[in-house]
């Protein structure tokens, strides 16, 4: 997302970690992907004193704002070491650079509806994740800015689909099938209403609305003055990682998981 937007961001963000109020959890170690500047953070040291982040920064930050944003994460860990994950790599290789069972929190805003394999950032959590840890998520569901989607104005712009059109069933069903346990999603309509036409496609380019080298130009058909956004929220739970899985109706179950019983253990 590019800076136009940044606002969006801040009250998605702000409105998810409000729904973790309920929820009893004391990480220690909370990955935030995308990492932006914002107040989120500030939000998490607050709630969870004592926490080290690991950042995977939004693609887009320049030079200037990536260093501030490490040094801000810096400051916010209490001088603890925290590592910088890429996102661009995330995106080239499909993985996040922590090792496995590394982390008690991660923490998603506004990046899954930009994925083309959302089910593969799942696996790729649940994996980073701890046992016990927790996944919260937030994403721009199917309905987002279905004004721009008439005959007319299909016709005239650059429309994009966006690249993850899951619902929330849709990713509930994901999070179940990816053995996450206890999925809660919850979903809200925002309207934002314009005043201006370029600030309208400013906004669209910037959620991935609109192909990102379109140009500003007179069309025939009036724009609305209205963007709908569809909100998908959700958390989920990483237990039972250590628990054998099965597939195909065979339970695999790890060497680890097998003791061997001597005669000093009770029966």
């Amino acid at each position: 997302m590019t800076q136009s937007i940044r606002w969006l961001q801040d009250e998605i963000a702000t409105r998810m970690l409000q729904k973790l109020d309920i929820v009893k959890l004391e990480p220690k170690d909370i990955l935030l992907i995308p990492d932006f500047l914002g107040v989120h953070s500030s939000f998490l040291t607050k709630r969870f004193p004592g926490v080290r982040f690991h950042t995977a920064p939004e693609c887009e930050l320049s030079g200037f704002n990536l260093f501030k944003l490490r040094v801000a994460r810096f400051w916010n860990s209490r001088m603890k070491s925290a590592s910088v994950v890429s996102l661009d790599d995330y995106k080239k290789t499909g993985r996040i650079n922590l090792p496995s069972n590394s982390v008690d929190l991660v923490v998603s805003v506004l990046l899954i509806q930009d994925l083309v394999d959302p089910m593969h950032f799942l696996q790729e959590c649940r994996r980073v994740l701890k046992e016990g840890g927790l996944l919260t998520f937030s994403y721009l569901g199917p309905d987002t800015a279905k004004e721009l989607r008439s005959e007319l104005l299909a016709q005239q712009l650059p429309v994009q689909n966006l690249a993850s059109p899951w619902d929330m069933h849709d990713m509930g069903d994901a999070l179940l099938g990816e053995r996450f346990s206890d999925p809660v999603m919850d979903m809200e309509f925002l309207g934002l209403d314009y005043s201006s036409d370029s600030i309208l496609l400013s906004d669209a380019i910037a959620l991935n609305l609109l192909d990102a080298n379109y140009q500003n130009s007179a069309i025939a058909t009036q724009l609305p003055q209205k963007l709908t956004l569809e909100v998908v929220y959700g958390h989920a739970w990483a237990l039972g990682k250590n628990l054998a899985k099965a597939q195909d109706d065979v339970a695999y179950i790890g060497l680890n998981q097998i003791g061997r019983k001597t005669r000093n253990d009770s029966a």
